[in-house]
């Protein structure tokens, strides 16, 4: 039997209501709306200006998946993904174990990795392209050679990923400092005391203990690396021979909606993407009590 809510709780529920409804308004104008009015323009040839859409069904999806400049942009997005989320964690967990310990000059070091993080993306791409200039930059310089870093088809994509892990190491790394301070010294203590190497510690202490925070970046990292856009765009000539090994997904879908005009089928291109990392957050989620200690 459900008892009966009390007067003061039947304010405390109405007012909780009244302040959330903004946010509620919100997320329905601004979230919910727009994707489903893309799932809805991907259904239809699009007109000038939004007017006069025409339904065509499955047109544009199945455009899309006869398209290969739609394979070569999805293969470019899922290797830009592949390399720099192992890499940048791998990175940042290694530093965040270093700056962890009693150094000198540990908050320095602390805020000059975490530099990257508070700069501007384009201040940050002009600085990079600069240095991978072929004629005058710093890395040809450096190095003594002449090599065409964001202009080579073969290592502009590199290059690019190269950005994309320095960029997010500070981030990474203070989640994990966090992470790794939350660990209760006693644990460290009983394996000293038990004679476990820190090869041991490490991968039987601080990995399981870190797993909740590891599982959180990485989920949100390979979601943030699906919808890579600006690194590319920002760093490359888009006119280069390069930019086709490296141009994104998110890159194909601004090209068709926004330069050639055909909303609707840069609309099926971004539901596909969607639909994609829907289906890869699902299968993490899936994984995570496998693999996460939560203590």
């Amino acid at each position: 039997m459900k008892r009966k809510l009390t007067r003061k709780q039947k304010t405390e529920a109405k007012w909780g209501l009244i302040m959330v409804t903004p946010t509620l308004i919100g997320l329905l104008v601004l979230n919910f709306y727009p994707i489903v009015q893309t799932i809805y323009l991907s259904l239809c040839k699009t007109g000038d200006f939004g007017i006069g859409n025409v339904f065509i069904g499955f047109g544009n999806y199945i455009d899309a998946f006869k398209d290969p400049e739609v394979f070569q942009a999805m293969i470019n997005t899922f290797k830009y993904a592949i390399v720099t989320v192992p890499i940048g964690i791998s990175i940042s967990l290694v530093l965040a174990v270093l700056l962890n310990r009693k150094m000198k000059g540990r908050t320095f070091y602390r805020t000059i990795y975490f530099l990257p993080m508070i700069c501007a993306p384009a201040a940050v791409a002009m600085v990079w392209r600069w240095m991978y200039n072929m004629d005058f930059g710093l890395i040809n310089h450096a190095l003594g050679t002449n090599t065409g870093w964001i202009t080579d088809p073969s290592v502009a994509w590199i290059c690019v990923a190269v950005v994309g892990i320095w960029s997010g190491l500070g981030y990474n790394m203070v989640l994990l400092l966090g992470g790794l301070q939350d660990i209760p010294k006693d644990y460290y203590e009983a394996a000293t005391i038990d004679g476990a190497s820190g090869f041991h510690t490490f991968f039987n202490i601080t990995i399981p203990m870190l797993s909740p925070m590891l599982f959180f970046i990485i989920q949100t990292g390979i979601i943030g690396a699906l919808q890579l856009f600006d690194l590319p765009f920002m760093i490359m000539d888009t006119t280069s021979r390069a930019f086709s090994s490296v141009k994104p997904i998110t890159y194909l879908f601004y090209e068709q909606s926004f330069i050639y005009s055909n909303r609707g089928y840069g609309a099926a291109i971004v539901v596909v993407m969607l639909v994609i990392i829907g289906i890869i957050t699902f299968a993490i989620q899936r994984l995570e009590k496998k693999w996460v200690f939560y203590n």
